[in-house]
């Protein structure tokens, strides 16, 4: 019974978050309304403060499915990296991109993001903090993973420019979300522009140019 009970609960949450997702999507963060989430979810609204007290909660919520997910498929590829560095962060950093609008809009992060500025102390906030960390720490585990394998020079600090490539990602997301127009492919785009430089710095193997005719 208490698996029953366990997977009643873990059913009914999946059902609240895709209600509120489609909800915030439609209608827009602000205007969707927790009685009309409820029932989408076919879920009584006593239930679903059960759950979550507000809007705000869900919205926390579902930025971590998002990142969790993210992380697992991330685990994949920082086990198994592709064979040069600029290919390793390129499968990373798409990985991450391509599902980073599976459940929320642009406008949605924007909320998630402003809020976790705005009010730095509430559990929203810290969480968002807690999931960036996590990310940051992933992509500081890639450079290590290869240079371990001997893909990145021996010496460089692996964490300082794992953190490096976060950064610029996460500053890259933010310009995205901000800009509804801006297709995900540009992001892409720009983002291995700026990677390239110093993946090619700290790569072992070296580019070979065309050879000389002299």
């Amino acid at each position: 019974m208490t698996g029953l009970r366990a997977r009643q609960k873990a059913d009914r949450n999946r059902r609240i978050l895709e209600a509120a997702t489609t909800l915030f999507r439609e209608q827009g963060y602000d205007s969707a309304r927790i009685e009309d989430i409820a029932e989408m979810a076919e879920v009584s609204v006593g239930t679903l403060y059960n759950y979550y007290q507000n809007k705000g909660d869900i919205l926390v919520a579902t930025v971590s499915m998002e990142v969790t997910e993210v992380i697992e498929a991330g685990e994949r590829i920082v086990a198994n990296p592709p064979p040069s560095v600029n290919e390793a962060l390129g499968a990373l950093i798409a990985q991450y991109f391509d599902h980073s609008l599976v459940y929320l809009s642009k406008e949605m992060w924007r909320t998630a993001m402003a809020s976790a500025i705005q009010q730095p102390e509430t559990p929203l906030s810290k969480r968002y903090t807690e999931l960036d960390t996590c990310l940051c720490a992933q992509v500081v585990q890639l450079i290590g993973t290869l240079q371990r394998r001997g893909v990145v020079i021996a010496g460089v600090d692996t964490r300082a420019l794992g953190e490096v490539f976060f950064n610029n990602l996460n500053m890259m997301f933010i310009e995205f979300c901000k800009h509804e127009s801006m297709p995900l492919e540009q992001l892409k785009t720009r983002v291995a522009e700026q990677n390239r430089p110093i993946a090619e710095l700290i790569s072992s193997v070296k580019r070979v140019g065309p050879a000389s005719n002299s």
